[in-house]
């Protein structure tokens, strides 16, 4: 391909790309819809079944990583010094292979103990949550009742009160 004709390609790649209109966002006060209302979404409920599950899956893996993902480096390692006393240069490549597939693998591995122990973390602190939240919330409910002097169904006169008197007009 001559050099002209790599230039005639790229203004004609450039010519599509300015013919294409992309909107990214809708200009401030342009009209349209707003953002969306988090509370229409809804919440965001994690059950500790889901979080203990989560855990104890990356604790599997940790542990299959460990008994499974270092099967051939012992092998890799022997191979690479018997190449390597040998005189050949695939010894020392396989050896930095295998030096690189144990380092990735314990970076995996504390990828997976660190998932694992955050879920037990987060377990626990937000079970705390929730007991502290049902605490605050019970305690205004029983302060609510203290103030409730109603002795009748809403929207009947309180006979606490006695008789409603009659309006001078």
């Amino acid at each position: 391909m001559a050099w002209d004709e790599w230039e005639q390609l790229k203004a004609q790649a450039a010519d599509r790309q300015s013919t294409h209109m992309q909107l990214n966002q809708v200009e401030p006060g342009a009209g349209g819809s707003t953002a969306p209302d988090p509370a229409s979404y809804g919440d965001l409920r994690v059950a500790q079944a889901d979080l203990a599950k989560i855990g104890e899956h990356a604790f599997k893996l940790y542990d299959r990583l460990w008994k499974e993902g270092r099967g051939a480096l012992s092998g890799s390692d022997k191979a690479a010094g018997d190449l390597s006393g040998q005189g050949f240069a695939l010894g020392a490549a396989l050896q930095h292979v295998s030096t690189r597939w144990d380092e990735q693998l314990k970076s995996l591995r504390d990828a997976c103990a660190h998932i694992s122990n955050h879920m037990q973390v987060t377990k626990k602190l937000h079970a705390g949550d929730e007991h502290y939240i049902r605490r605050q919330m019970s305690s205004i409910d029983m302060l609510d009742t203290g103030f409730d002097e109603r002795v009748d169904r809403p929207g009947k006169e309180n006979r606490i009160y006695g008789p409603p008197s009659k309006k001078d007009d």
